[in-house]
């Protein structure tokens, strides 16, 4: 028999409801204020704020680089048992249950929210790096041999493989289930009842919550600043536009105004809209590149790196005695802080959007099917890279210069590369604005108590503040804005990954609590 949660969430509201906002706890407040204070001090002190953002990401990296890479192990693995276990099984929302989106609008929605800017951002960039030796090599390999050149694409499938979705996924599924079996507010203190009972209701809830704006909040600013970037590098590329961080938080200004509309229009006219879009640009891009590309190499390019990254995912997921420290701390770690930070975006979102689903399905399709779709991609523009850097064709032979710009310098190399071009500004521009509308639709749900219908301008607030941290982490980094935006993304993402590692508990013990008793 299932076992029924009680759903009693009477907080009071206050008079922020006659400026047209639904506040129903101290999470909204809290969190606004402070990161509020955030924006205003950073941009007044770069350079301390610069300080302490770089102390802050030295400290967690040094301390606790062991607790990124061993959590996110554990999330694959607890992933990987739940599908075969009988909670499998079980339907989100009740047997009865029916999903409210196509299979192909689920995909593309989910798809767009979890990688989106990153893919456009990297799949050049960062196999070309990892086979040159530009920002180290990793496991030590020698850069520019064969063997540098399997892990390039090994190591880049393993950091937009299964970790990430794994982690996507343990967030979505606690979130939809705690949400639509459990009839509790969609919001991330609900996935913690099985352990905190009512008490979720209190401050360790709202603790919980606060802890998730701040992660989702500084996630999205470090996508939204390398989206930023390379839309800059993009315009400075084609038409000359001069590629300055004025020109950057120019984008970040365009592109949030754009989101606000977005954000207004809601999931149904905004957000699968440019979802929608955002697949059907992909496509036509990674078809091109197909077509005009080293097909034959494309395609056994696929398969070697399915090879590669399935080679060499133990010794990249050690974490014990790493001879290649640097790398490992600069990039995979990174990269863990940086998925760990978007998973209540990222999961919130998936789980608006899983209602129907069975335990065993949502897994497989969160977990697996992007992991396929992003070796697909990752073959495509990661193999045509180094086809170049290798046969020394166009300016990627001199290996990385500019990490935005690398991918318009594949495509120069390409035919039609100012149309590539265009169409992939473009499509950095929608993942964008989809990333910015979808975190601001999940941060306002948290932020209003788990409400899915929290007024417009709220969605609005939230829109702008995004905004406004991704302007100020790229101001106070200057030249290192990478950096800057990382350190963000770090700091924050730390004391998340406790709590994810606690909702994984809870959640098999929700789970638990729908099977029959024997």
């Amino acid at each position: 028999m299932s076992q029924e949660y009680t759903t009693d969430y009477e907080v009071g509201q206050d008079n922020l409801q006659k400026f047209g906002l639904d506040v129903h706890n101290p999470v909204f407040i809290i969190s606004a204020l402070i990161i509020l204070a955030f924006v205003i001090v950073t941009l007044m002190f770069p350079v301390e704020a610069k300080t302490v953002l770089d102390g802050a990401k030295e400290w967690s990296i040094n301390h606790f680089d062991w607790l990124f890479m061993l959590s996110s192990n554990i999330f694959v693995l607890f992933c990987l048992i739940l599908i075969f276990l009988p909670v499998g099984k079980i339907r989100i929302g009740g047997k009865d249950a029916k999903p409210e989106f196509s299979n192909i609008s689920w995909f593309a929605m989910l798809f767009a929210a979890g990688m989106g800017i990153g893919l456009m951002f990297w799949s050049v960039a960062e196999p070309v790096a990892y086979y040159t030796g530009w920002w180290y090599t990793p496991l030590n390999v020698t850069a520019d041999t064969q063997k540098a050149e399997n892990l390039a694409m090994g190591a880049t499938m393993f950091h937009w493989g299964l970790h990430p979705w794994a982690i996507y996924a343990v967030v979505g599924l606690s979130l939809s289930f705690f949400a639509y079996s459990k009839k509790l507010p969609l919001t991330m203190r609900s996935a913690f009842y099985p352990i905190l009972g009512d008490r979720v209701w209190g401050w360790p809830g709202h603790i919980i919550d606060i802890l998730a704006v701040f992660a989702t909040i500084f996630g999205l600013a470090t996508s939204l600043g390398l989206g930023a970037q390379q839309v800059s590098s993009g315009l400075h590329f084609l038409f000359g536009i001069e590629n300055v961080k004025n020109t950057q938080i120019l984008i970040i200004v365009g592109i949030t105004l754009l989101a606000v509309i977005s954000v207004v229009r809601g999931l149904e006219g905004g957000v699968k809209i440019l979802s929608n879009i955002n697949i059907l640009l992909a496509f036509i891009l990674i078809c091109f590149l197909i077509i005009v590309g080293p097909t034959i190499d494309i395609f056994k390019g696929f398969f070697d790196t399915v090879n590669d990254y399935a080679t060499n995912f133990f010794s990249l997921a050690n974490f014990i005695d790493r001879k290649d420290k640097i790398w490992f701390h600069d990039w995979t770690i990174f990269y863990w802080a940086w998925w760990i930070a978007w998973s209540p975006f990222v999961g919130m979102f998936i789980a608006r959007v899983s209602k129907g689903r069975t335990v065993r399905e949502f897994l497989i399709a969160v977990l697996l099917i992007p992991t396929l779709i992003t070796t697909i991609w990752m073959s495509a523009f990661g193999t045509t890279a180094l086809h170049q850097v290798i046969s020394q064709t166009g300016e990627l032979a001199n290996g990385i210069t500019n990490k935005s710009l690398a991918m318009f310098q594949m495509f120069e190399s390409l035919p039609l590369s100012s149309i590539t071009s265009v169409v992939a500004i473009l499509l950095v521009i929608v993942f964008f604005v989809t990333s910015s509308d979808s975190g601001s639709l999940v941060i306002d749900s948290i932020t209003a108590g788990g409400k899915l219908d929290a007024p417009a301008p709220q969605r609005v607030f939230w829109a702008l503040i995004e905004g406004g941290v991704a302007i100020s982490l790229l101001y106070i980094g200057g030249k290192e804005a990478l950096a800057a935006l990382q350190a963000g993304s770090i700091t924050t993402a730390l004391p998340f990954t406790i709590i994810l590692l606690v909702m994984c508990f809870s959640l098999y013990k929700g789970l638990k609590s729908e099977l029959p008793v024997k």
